[in-house]
């Protein structure tokens, strides 16, 4: 690895930059390239990710001995050019220790603030600022944060608050006082005492006095923080490989808590909700960061803009808002001018909407970090179309900047207006993050995980979230705290995870003991129903019915923009003619799967279909068949409609009979009465079907070269409701797709019979037209020799469930039971199932796509499972000359993003 662990920045200058954000942390690189640039940065270094890595190689011992020079001689830097001392009683040097992976994790893993204080140290500092509130205001602050970071300081039960804020709000109750800011030197100087009173007795351990000692212990501490529960599971979330790590950035502190012309705040050059060009955010006066962030104290807003419409949100009149809320522009005019600055050339500078903090002491204003900001898929969308509009991105660029999956949000149902309308509004609080929510209210995370396993839609209630809360919003459809405001931990978490979120609604009061929560006189259980609505903030009793989205402005101009670009074209997977419309309307270009089977369990169809599984002769199956005959013809007649001037590739039937058949008693004396013989039959017929492995068994093309007059029946059905469609003046483009074969003579068969039902019927119908007969290929045999069947199938459809299956010998039916202990051993990386495995499943799908092309080389390739709405995998399809993907229907914009992503990429 490289031998340089420490990288230095301070006064305009820096050792690393922007592109270094994979050795330096996405927190590092920036603070860097801000020095570089000119943006004020208090000066301090950055340890690399590669030491996150050896650190869990080597162990602690190991790399503090590895990285002790390198870090005194940078706390030397710091000294030099802040012109104080880390340690000095006099003139006290205080640092901050936070940590910042290559990819944002917000709220994810540790910070310390205030590092460098103790007992003597805090006297120092008053005297040297003439400040002794707010010495001892950084004093608790270090011991709250260090003994919960480091020392391990935690509720012990789940329904328990903060054991510190537990001992503040006790001081604050003796004292009468409601605000932190109104205590006292002397109830600043009883919480550290308490603080570390409280440490000793849990942890057993004494409050460290060192300065050295303190800062290697934080080091160390957000080190050890990447591999704490909730990154963990942020990383599985978002995709995120362990072994990028975390740098630790190390700054001098600069202090917001010190009086009235000092602040602090976090702000966004573009709305993170709504992608409005709209400068936002919040600040704290006489507040360090983290109160803004952790939602203790509701913050104010930046922009006066945004302060009016705070208020008219909490319904508080203008003259209150501005005499008791008034916004730092109206506050601390010159400090906001150079702010809305600053934010600006940042935005310019990176070319994307910027996500910051600042501190402003006694009226100078530091930036502290910048970095691309989290935002909704709706913002995602708006902000990558206004960027390209406004000439700060290109096409491709504004293409790249959106992430496939985050369009998923953009698909999710809406609060129907008629509903809303007589709906019982509980409350408003802040829309913290768009979308519609409705569900069960739960208060702890474990809870909303269990629940959500259950099949319960669920929306977590907290007074406000912390990183401990991660799984549970992850489970929730929403989420509602009573405090915190836009960017506090549950907004921007909310916002990057796509979940409705409604912050700071101040009128709820939560009794996490009894599980109940109070909102202006209504009483609310654990288990009722609640409804929020993240874009407007209101909070509702009761379920809301919900409405479909629809493809409109922006997106619709991204949609426009992927068909420019992209080479692979996206159909989808569809039963129904609704869901072909539906797909149709995301800009499905045809069908790439139609599953027959689902379309015979309705009453009089799988009466005749299991007529035809008892029936002991071919006479007595054609008969049967008969009956369906007009069913199957009917529902291909709707589908084929529905995407008429597209190709409806059709899957022949596919799965075992005996999945038709019922294997409960009752269901079979019900059989038996329908079909009018005994359950003693019945019986028999069910235990016939029975197969030992079903997924190996008599299904597929096996039925099919059993039973030709199933083939024969569908064949008629489709290309008659396809005749008929013609006839109407209609475009029907219908492709028969045989399954599961193995070698090209089963293939062989089933197609003989296509063909020749087909001049049969357009004999009789006196009407011919077009059609394509081709073949899933789903069994490893039939990739390998591709070359063979391509000689007769005019194309090819990757079935990548069963490709998937039978390469691993895995079934999907059956690994839940082993998949969670090999993702957790490393064993597998991620489900093949979700995602395309390309070293093995894929390497066979490349082998049939050249064997087959080599034989006809017009022939047209397509994929049909669950992959093909998975963007990786789409790209994947992309890259080995894949004609189309398909995928269900609200995957089409995914895929269709991925898709054109894909042909930039490749090409």
């Amino acid at each position: 690895m490289n031998e340089k662990r420490v990288y230095t920045f301070g006064n305009g200058k820096a050792e690393g930059k922007a592109d270094m954000k994979n050795l330096l942390g996405g927190k590092g690189a920036n603070l860097a390239e801000m020095n570089l640039i000119g943006v004020p940065v208090p000066p301090g270094f950055t340890i690399t990710t590669d030491v996150c890595n050896e650190y869990f190689v080597k162990g602690k011992d190991t790399v503090v001995a590895l990285l002790k020079n390198e870090v005194e001689n940078s706390v030397k830097h710091i000294e030099d050019l802040m012109n104080s001392k880390f340690g000095d009683v006099e003139n006290p040097l205080l640092l901050s220790v936070r940590s910042g992976a290559r990819a944002s994790m917000p709220g994810m893993m540790d910070t310390i603030l205030n590092l460098g204080l103790n007992d003597e140290v805090v006297e120092g500092l008053a005297r040297k600022t003439g400040n002794k509130r707010f010495a001892y205001d950084s004093y608790r602050r270090f011991v709250q944060m260090y003994g919960d970071v480091v020392l391990g300081m935690k509720p012990v039960n789940k329904e328990d608050i903060d054991p510190f804020e537990k001992i503040i709000m006790d001081v604050k109750a003796q004292r009468g006082i409601k605000l932190d800011n109104d205590m006292t030197v002397e109830e600043l100087q009883q919480l550290v005492t308490l603080f570390k009173a409280a440490i000793k007795e849990q942890t057993g351990l004494d409050f460290p006095t060192n300065p050295m000692e303190q800062l290697w212990g934080a080091i160390c501490a957000v080190f050890d923080s990447w591999m704490n529960e909730r990154a963990i599971l942020y990383r599985k979330m978002e995709g995120i490989p362990a072994e990028w790590g975390t740098a630790v950035n190390v700054m001098a502190m600069v202090f917001g808590n010190m009086g009235d012309s000092s602040a602090t705040g976090v702000c966004f050059s573009r709305d993170a909700s709504t992608g409005e060009n709209l400068f936002n955010g919040e600040y704290l006066l006489n507040a360090q960061g983290e109160d803004v962030v952790a939602g203790i104290r509701t913050p104010l807003q930046i922009t006066k803009e945004g302060s009016v419409r705070w208020a008219q949100l909490q319904g508080i009149e203008e003259s209150t808002r501005a005499a008791e809320y008034p916004s730092l522009e109206e506050r601390m005019p010159e400090i906001y001018k150079e702010l809305d600055a600053l934010q600006d050339r940042l935005e310019k500078h990176y070319h994307d909407m910027q996500d910051m903090e600042f501190t402003v002491q006694e009226g100078k204003l530091w930036f502290l970090q910048t970095r691309n900001g989290k935002r909704t898929g709706t913002a995602m969308v708006k902000i990558a179309m206004d960027l390209l509009a406004e000439g700060e991105i290109d096409e491709k660029t504004a293409l790249n900047r959106c992430e496939p999956n985050k369009l998923d949000e953009l698909l999710h149902p809406v609060f129907d207006k008629m509903a809303l309308s007589s709906a019982k509004v509980l409350t408003r609080g802040l829309p913290a993050s768009p979308g519609a929510a409705c569900g069960q209210i739960v208060f702890f995370a474990d809870d909303a995980a269990r629940w959500k396993e259950e099949g319960k839609d669920v929306i977590m209630v907290r007074i406000e979230t912390s990183p401990e809360d991660l799984v549970g919003m992850s489970a929730s459809q929403g989420i509602l705290t009573a405090r915190g405001g836009m960017t506090s931990h549950a907004a921007v978490v909310a916002r990057g995870m796509g979940k409705c979120c409604v912050s700071g609604a101040g009128a709820i009061n939560i009794n996490y003991k009894a599980r109940t929560v109070e909102i202006d006189g209504t009483v609310l259980k654990e288990g009722d129903y609640m409804s929020l609505n993240g874009s407007t903030g209101e909070v509702y009793l009761g379920k809301i019915e919900t409405k479909p989205a629809e493809v409109t402005g922006d997106f619709a101009k991204l949609m426009e923009l992927c068909s420019k670009y992209t080479r692979l074209v996206v159909r989808t997977n569809a039963d129904t003619p609704h869901d072909a419309q539906v797909a149709r309307g995301f800009g499905a270009v045809g069908i790439g799967l139609c599953r027959t089977e689902h379309m015979f369990f309705e009453n009089e169809k799988i009466k005749a279909m299991r007529e035809m599984i008892l029936a002991r002769t071919k006479e007595g199956r054609e008969k049967a068949l008969e009956k369906l005959l007009p069913y199957q013809k009917q529902d291909f007649y709707g589908i084929l409609k529905a995407m008429d001037g597209y190709p409806v590739n059709i899957r022949l039937l596919d799965p075992p009979l005996h999945e038709f058949v019922p294997h409960d008693l009752e269901g079979q004396r019900i059989m038996a009465e329908e079909m009018g013989v005994s359950v003693e039959e019945i019986q028999q017929r069910v235990n016939s079907l029975s197969e030992h492995n079903p997924m190996l068994g008599h299904r597929g093309c096996r039925l099919g070269n059993t039973y030709p007059e199933i083939t024969a029946m569908q064949t008629r059905a489709i290309l008659g409701a396809a005749i008929q469609l013609k006839k109407e003046g209609f475009d029907p483009h219908p492709e028969i797709m045989v399954p599961l074969i193995g070698i090209v003579n089963e293939f062989d068969n089933q197609e003989a019979v296509i063909r020749e039902t087909a001049e049969k019927l357009f004999a009789e119908e006196g009407v011919e037209l077009s059609f394509h007969v081709g073949t899933m290929i789903e069994i490893p045999r039939a990739a390998l020799t591709a070359d063979y069947i391509a000689k007769k199938a005019e194309y090819f459809s990757f079935g990548t469930n069963d490709l998937t299956q039978m390469t691993y010998g895995y079934s999907r039916d059956d690994i839940a039971s082993f998949l969670p202990t090999y993702l957790e051993n490393k064993i597998l990386k991620v489900d093949p199932f979700q995602v395309l495995d390309q070293e093995g499943v894929g390497q066979l799908i490349d082998m049939a796509v050249k064997k087959g092309r080599a034989t006809k080389p017009e022939l047209v390739c397509g994929i049909c499972g669950e992959h093909g709405g998975e963007p990786e995998s789409v790209k994947f399809c992309d890259k080995v000359g894949l004609n189309y993907v398909s995928c269900s229907p609200f995957r089409v914009p995914i895929a269709r993003l991925a898709a054109a992503q894909a042909a930039i990429e490749h090409r």
